[in-house]
């Protein structure tokens, strides 16, 4: 139970509470699913996975799974060297055709501006509002 997040150990143990005051007809389950913020159903389907396994069932597994997306360190620390050595004058759109074309690295565009931007390398821009709503409506 170490490697799970502190948070939610912390909802397993909501759930594990509310789970006891209905099973106890404290309340009903229906309120129950109302306190924990989800539906009847699922709050039966939590119930009988409690039932099963006891408290570990209540926890998320899918939470202590790391991303089968999640691309190397090799390849990020690949990338932003890249840029510092070779490509710092270029914008994030020609280094991420540099990339495709003569380094074959196969990353998306919007990953390597992330990265780039969270280290540093390349400042956040604003996020680009709609001219209409800058311009508001035209007069009739």
């Amino acid at each position: 139970m170490g490697r799970y997040p502190r948070a939610a150990v912390e909802r397993a143990m909501k759930m594990q509470e509310v789970i006891l005051r209905a099973i106890s007809k404290q309340i009903t389950w229906w309120q129950a699913a109302e306190i924990i913020g989800m539906s009847d159903r699922h709050m039966r389907r939590c119930r009988e996975q409690y039932e099963r396994a006891g408290f570990d069932g209540l926890l998320d597994r899918r939470r202590c799974r790391p991303s089968e997306k999640r691309v190397p360190l090799a390849t990020v620390e690949q990338v932003l060297s890249l840029y510092r050595e070779h490509y710092s004058d270029f914008n994030v759109r020609h280094f991420h055709e540099k990339l495709v074309e003569e380094h074959g690295i196969g990353l998306s565009y919007t990953w390597v501006k992330a990265a780039l931007q969270g280290a540093g390398l390349v400042a956040f821009t604003p996020s680009s509002i709609l001219p209409s709503m800058c311009a508001g409506r035209r007069p009739r």
